[in-house]
């Protein structure tokens, strides 16, 4: 039997397998929402001749195969880009990663000591069997650290109590760091890691970035998808999908309103999860779409702010750690890539809200979000009111699926009931596993599931995926990592897929 894929959603892990597909002369069709843009939120938007990010998005991964594929994508334009961020917190700016005599002269010695102090308690009586995010970073932090530089931002992406936010994403998110590692990386000079395989990546110095910003990238993988044979349907929305004697439907809506049906012998999603759940026929059991329905989501718009460049920051990003004012984190696309900022007298700021979707940041018009940003920019100290010409508004709903106590029941529910009868089915990405993966980790999940479509056998389960871009193949064949080229794989299956 031909083997045909529907793809739904042309993000980063959409646009990977539907590339690789094509590459091994599968037949494959793209179907996204987005009437102009591809990459998903790691798409690049432009508002007269400006580009940014819908949040900053580094290139940076521990696999290999990852790496390369960004270079294959690209070969010519992918700037190497140093990392430079920094905290805000009560009127003061701090290095990120820390620096410790930076943090021992603004924060005080008795600030410091406190800090130190209660790093030490934390390790001689920690939170023993930790479940939320507080449990977890007090653990690694101590509680001082913790309420001084982590809890006022996370509550502000999250919209909750850090005492209600999962340990899970602390342990994803900054796995490797703690604040041992932090002051040594501090303290003693940067010895050059031998791979990225011993990099902390909440440390590291430089990064790769395509020079018009990431979208840049998916723009041409989705072309080389093209000419290779692949189809992208923009302005597409799925309304239903369906398998009847393991042969998939998928019913969508295009670009002229038009209901229309495409066949396939297998499907890849990158669509929430909620949504994929909603949309199936015929409808999943009561437990499976109960679960659904309670998988939450965490929202997101950025103002862009438009301004003559005072050199007044040349961070890539700033941590807003101020109840003062709603913004979360800073962006400054100028530094990701000039060539983002048409004129060089001028900078783009971008200005990072978390939200609800209907809320009251989110229900506000334009130029009342643009003039918040604006009086936020001046408050910090970043801007002069006079200096700022221009602005715009984009929102991204469902950018962060959210870890609460019950995400974790809520997917496996709803992987049960997919696995149990649909191995032809894959899941990919951040919002189709409601992982908050990276864009590497998401690539990866679509590379292992192409591995799987081309093979003929489901050798390689997508959700082993780990937080450090890692890979261990739960199959029979034994252990590997993809982040090492895949050595120990199948030899049939490395033979048929790695070029």
């Amino acid at each position: 039997m031909e083997t045909s894929v529907v793809i739904i959603g042309a993000g980063p892990a959409g646009l990977t397998a539907a590339y690789l597909l094509a590459k091994e002369n599968i037949p494959v069709t793209v179907i996204e929402s987005d009437p102009h843009y591809v990459g998903g939120i790691a798409r690049t938007v432009v508002y007269k001749d400006y580009c940014f990010d819908i949040g900053g998005h580094r290139f940076f991964s521990k696999a290999k195969e990852v790496e390369d594929f960004w270079t294959e994508i690209l070969p010519d334009d992918m700037l190497n880009r140093p990392r430079s961020s920094r905290i805000f917190y009560k009127g003061k700016f701090f290095s990120y990663p820390l620096n410790a005599s930076e943090v021992l002269r603004k924060l005080g010695i008795i600030e410091s000591a406190s800090c130190f102090l209660s790093y030490i308690k934390a390790r001689l009586f920690p939170v023993k069997n930790p479940v939320s995010f507080a449990d977890w970073v007090t653990n690694h932090f101590g509680k001082r650290l913790f309420s001084i530089f982590f809890k006022t931002y996370t509550e502000k992406v999250w919209g909750m109590s850090c005492d209600d936010i999962s340990a899970d994403w602390a342990a994803q998110r900054i796995k490797g760091l703690s604040l041992w590692s932090a002051m040594v990386n501090a303290i003693m000079p940067r010895r050059k890691p031998k791979s990225n395989q011993d990099v902390i990546k909440t440390l590291i110095d430089s990064f790769r970035y395509p020079r018009k910003g990431p979208g840049m990238l998916w723009e041409v993988c989705a072309e080389k998808t093209i000419q290779m044979g692949g189809t992208l349907l923009m302005n597409s929305r799925v309304e239903v999908t369906q398998c009847i004697d393991g042969k998939w439907q998928v019913g969508y809506r295009d670009q002229s309103d038009q209901l229309k049906t495409l066949a396939a012998t297998h499907v890849i999603s990158s669509a929430p999860m909620q949504e994929l759940v909603r949309d199936y026929l015929p409808a999943f059991s009561n437990p499976a779409m109960q679960a659904a329905k309670e998988l939450k989501y965490r929202d997101f718009l950025i103002v862009v702010l438009i301004l003559k460049d005072k050199k007044q920051f040349d961070d890539n990003w700033i941590y807003i750690h101020d109840p003062k004012v709603d913004v979360g984190r800073i962006q400054n696309f100028k530094s990701w890539s000039p060539e983002m900022v048409p004129d060089p007298t001028m900078c783009c700021y971008g200005m990072e809200y978390f939200c609800f979707e209907g809320d009251n940041i989110w229900a506000s018009d334009d130029a009342a979000l643009i003039k918040k940003a604006t009086a936020e920019l001046v408050h910090i100290g970043l801007a002069n009111a006079e200096d700022i010409l221009d602005g715009c508004v984009v929102r991204q709903p469902k950018a962060y699926p959210v870890y609460d106590d019950a995400y974790k029941d809520n997917v496996n529910i709803i992987r049960n009931a997919l696995e149990a009868k649909y191995p032809t089915l894959y899941l990919v990405g951040r919002n189709g596993m409601h992982k908050y993966n990276n864009q590497d980790h998401a690539m990866m999940t679509a590379m292992l599931a192409v591995k799987n479509i081309v093979s003929g056998q489901n050798s390689f389960d997508v959700w082993n995926v780990n937080q450090d871009a890692e890979y261990h193949e739960s199959g029979s064949a034994g252990a590997s990592t993809l982040a090492t080229g895949l050595r120990d794989v199948p030899r049939r299956v490395k033979e048929s897929v790695v070029e």
